[in-house]
């Protein structure tokens, strides 16, 4: 699309960026037909869309999914081909291909086709590992899918007659021509021509960056519309039903959607997350090291040697030393392996870069229902307005909740569960539904209207209660209507509050008769005057885990805050039944009313919020993001999208609506705050292993610095050869790709870490130089016991540093990768024990060895392997040591 802009957030659904986007007449070539069809008669749209008023054959649906194929917009899916593109270019593999080219310019061949082999291993392991990363990634998102309700014909068994069904099928089986049925919470799954709406609002803020919804309707559009998106009758894919029902016939799917023309354009172009931007940081910090220190290794090997062609060579290979050839493949198998290892967990990741912030998340905001409480609602009361039993009540609120074709919530569900009064009310026989208001988060109500037998149109409604006691203007104690006026309303209002306080939620039903000439077209006008009947009080007790959970989410460093549309009374019962501090609430109406200061000051002391909208959630979720908190937020509801989309890492849950589940990064396949806290644990071993590998790299990589320009300096030869560089460079990374499966303490765990570039930044600066030290004891060896003093002896100084070296940046990995006594206290994984021993024992044996001989290494003297172990202990001892001075100055991330 034409003068597409990126939004800094929300992301929509179906995996695409948000954009806001302003699009030209002449940029969607389906313009002409959705302006045709939105202009057109309900009757005509059939005909135009080739389509049935009962729905297609599932033969014809088949026929419509070879032509238009499968109702998928373009996404992050890449082919094998691209996946190998994009892990050959990278600044760390074009800047090896540069050098090796310059080693081959330079007929170094041995030195060009050792960095050729470095960057065919990082180029291989990287694609294989992303390649297997993305296949995994795709088979959990399967896992979780959105579904949407058609409307198809099929023939009955033994007859010939076509019968209209609903069915809930995947979203990418939906096809032009098909019927959508619609309701609150709904994703919009293809771009729809509406047939019959009912006070339907849609949510386009995912098309327009507008967030306020707008009214749809079935009526025909005049000429004078002329801008798609203006189309009052006309749904889009990727917009959501945030209140109302309606029946659309679907026009265009996939592809040829509004959002998937956006989409083509802008798919890949992610906003990048705190991570992506860690990991970048680094590699520039590492590769602007270089470009400093790569010229002054140049220029004093220049000087003192005298051969400007071996200095460059030796600046070539000092320069790809410094480079963090497998920083790419490490990542990428660290967060693929944490994905894997969370969806044993039943935690299932839709964003592998969300692992990182899953892990760093220190506050986590999560609504009620189901996460504190069992999600288990039962009906247990329905008392009149004096609080005495009364069926009346029950069997009003349960037409209600039977003819509503909205969302049903679990409230509803538990009225439905007395089924024994569809019989006793002989509900097919006795009454019709004639109209409904469906619930929104405004009204906080929800109305049917039905006709009896009898041809009497009662209105019934039900909702919250200061709601309800807005439109009520009478009530019924025992059989007669008495106005509110002449009752002790507070004494009501105190039986609904003492239910509140015993933990109970409360819903009042009122109903009123209407005209019965108005057969049609009732509205929330309607909704006024009404008789308040009496309450039904629900329980949904505290989980037992909640409170185990609450207490280890705090132990590792993440404080749990309540955000719910409930009311404060309830929501305080069941905040101090499960650990929290709920001496203060902040409800809905105050938050309103704050400043952004006044709401920051808040939050941060405040654990439980009430009566909260959907705006005032995603406020209270940005307030605390703006305070330097990572926030996670858990909802399940339309009313949390916002939130989801705000939170640094959304969670939600398999069953919740739609725009839930799309507007997450993360997906529970168990509503639990155990099955969250062992998912943050997870991604805490993520981040810690890739941790690992940057520290290990930063300081090796800083220390060889010292080491090489104090030894070009001093010497009358090279250090070592720029092919023996690059050889100890190819294994020592080799060592490092068994890091992804390494174990983490459990100390690294107990709190959330994320980035510190400066941290980072100081542990290289403080442990470079200690191998350096080691690095110039072990010159002095081979200078002064072994007299390698001369050029003729340079081999045999060379040998004895390649060894040297290779062994003691091996070492490191098990002396960083834990605060502990490594091999003592904490010993690293078995895949890591393996790999980096097998890499020591290759480099002792490489001088010995053909391959040794054909770089310029010579075979070394054993005796010189007493004084060896002598200084890669003394490393080990000196580094412990200076570790623990370390970790008391600066801590450890």
């Amino acid at each position: 699309m034409n003068e597409t802009i990126r939004a800094k957030e929300p992301r929509s659904g179906f995996g695409v960026p948000s954009v806001f986007t302003k699009p030209k007449q002449t940029t969607y070539k389906n313009r002409a037909l959705y302006l045709q069809v939105a202009q057109s008669k309900t009757s005509e749209t059939f005909a135009l869309l080739q389509s049935n008023p009962q729905g297609l054959l599932e033969e014809e649906a088949e026929e419509q999914r070879a032509k238009y194929g499968p109702n998928a917009i373009a996404q992050d899916r890449m082919r094998w081909e691209t996946q190998l593109r994009r892990a050959l270019i990278n600044p760390f593999n074009i800047l090896l291909g540069i050098l090796a080219g310059v080693s081959y310019s330079t007929n170094d061949i041995k030195g060009a086709i050792t960095l050729g082999a470095m960057v065919v291993i990082s180029v291989t392991l990287t694609f294989i590992q992303e390649f297997r990363s993305s296949r995994a990634a795709e088979g959990l998102k399967k896992m979780v899918q959105t579904r949407a309700t058609v409307l198809r014909r099929r023939k009955e068994e033994d007859k010939e007659d076509l019968i209209c069904q609903k069915h809930e099928i995947p979203i990418e089986e939906i096809v032009p021509g098909d019927l959508i049925v619609l309701s609150a919470g709904d994703m919009i799954p293809a771009d729809l021509r509406l047939l019959t709406s009912k006070d339907l609002f849609v949510s386009q803020s995912a098309m327009t960056g507008e967030s306020i919804p707008v009214e749809k309707t079935n009526i025909e559009e005049s000429a004078a519309t002329k801008e798609v998106l203006e189309l009052k009758n006309v749904c889009f894919m990727g917009t959501n039903v945030v209140s109302g029902t309606a029946t659309g016939l679907a026009m265009r799917t996939g592809g040829e959607t509004f959002l998937g023309s956006i989409a083509s354009s802008v798919v890949g172009a992610r906003v990048q997350t705190s991570f992506d931007k860690g990991v970048n940081r680094f590699a520039w910090l590492m590769i602007r090291f270089m470009l400093v220190m790569v010229p002054f290794v140049f220029i004093v090997n220049g000087v003192t040697k005298g051969d400007w062609m071996e200095a460059f060579l030796f600046a070539v290979a000092v320069a790809v030393g410094l480079v963090p050839e497998m920083l790419p493949m490490i990542v990428t198998v660290n967060l693929a392996k944490g994905a894997m290892s969370m969806s044993r967990k039943r935690v299932i990741v839709k964003r592998l870069n969300s692992i990182q912030n899953f892990g760093a998340m220190n506050v986590l905001c999560t609504d009620k229902t189901g996460t504190l409480t069992q999600d288990k609602i039962v009906l247990e009361k329905y008392l009149d307005v004096s609080g005495a039993p009364n069926d009346r009540v029950l069997k009003y609120a349960y037409l209600n909740s039977y003819y509503q074709t909205g969302l049903k919530n679990l409230l509803d569900v538990a009225v439905l569960n007395h089924r024994e009064l569809s019989k006793e009310l002989e509900i097919d026989r006795i009454y019709t539904k004639l109209d409904e208001i469906p619930f929104d988060f405004t009204r906080k109500r929800m109305s049917v209207v039905v006709e009896k037998s009898n041809k009497r149109h009662i209105l019934i409604c039900k909702g919250a209660l200061e709601e309800m006691f807005k439109i009520c203007s009478h009530a019924e104690v025992g059989r007669q209507v008495v106005p509110i006026s002449d009752l002790p309303v507070a004494q009501f209002q105190k039986i609904a509050q003492d239910l509140n306080d015993d933990g109970f939620r409360v819903i009042a039903v009122a109903y009123k008769d209407v005209e019965a000439s108005r057969r049609a077209d009732y509205s929330v006008s309607d909704e006024k005057d009404l008789i308040l009947l009496g309450y039904i009080a629900f329980l949904d007790p505290p989980k037992d885990s909640a409170t185990q959970a609450i207490a280890k989410l705090h132990m590792h460093g993440v404080n749990v805050k309540v955000l719910t549309g409930d009311n404060d009374r309830v929501t305080r019962k069941v905040a101090r039944d499960v650990g929290l501090n709920a001496d203060e609430i902040l409800l809905g109406g105050q938050v309103e009313n704050m400043t952004e200061a006044e709401l920051c000051k808040a939050v941060e002391k405040i654990t439980v919020f009430a009566k909260l909208t959907p705006s005032q959630k995603e406020r209270i979720v940005r307030a605390l993001n703006s305070l330097g908190h990572v926030v996670g937020f858990l909802g399940d509801g339309i009313n949390d999208a916002p939130a989801l989309r705000a939170a640094d890492v959304g969670i939600s849950v398999d069953n919740a609506v739609d725009i839930a589940k799309e507007s997450a990064d993360i997906i529970l396949l168990e509503k639990s705050l155990l099955v969250l806290e062992e998912g943050v644990i997870e991604g805490r071993k993520v981040f810690g292993n890739i941790i690992k590998y940057i520290k290990m790299g930063a300081s090796s990589n800083f220390g060889n610095m010292f080491s090489m320009l104090g030894a070009s300096a001093m010497l009358p030869f090279l250090p070592m050869q720029p092919v023996q560089l690059l050889t100890q460079n190819l294994l020592y990374d080799i060592s490092q790709t068994a890091i992804p499966f390494d174990d983490v303490d459990p100390e690294y765990l107990d709190r959330p870490r994320k980035w510190e570039i400066g941290e980072i930044g100081r542990f290289m600066a403080f442990f470079g130089p200690i191998s350096s030290l080691f690095d110039y004891v072990t010159f002095s060896v081979l200078w002064f016991v072994f007299k390698a003093q001369t050029p003729a002896m340079e081999s045999l100084f060379q040998s004895g540093w390649f060894v040297e070296g290779l062994l003691s940046q091996t070492l490191i990995v098990h002396m960083i990768r834990t605060r502990r006594i490594p091999f003592i206290q904490s010993r690293a994984s078995w895949p890591l024990i393996f790999m980096t021993a097998t890499i020591m024992a290759i480099g002792i044996y490489v001088p010995f060895s053909l391959y040794g001989s054909s770089i310029g290494l010579v075979p070394l003297p054993w005796e010189y392997f007493p004084w060896l172990i002598g200084i890669l202990v003394g490393y080990c001892i000196l580094t412990q040591v200076m570790k623990e001075w370390f970790i008391k100055r600066y801590g450890y991330n």
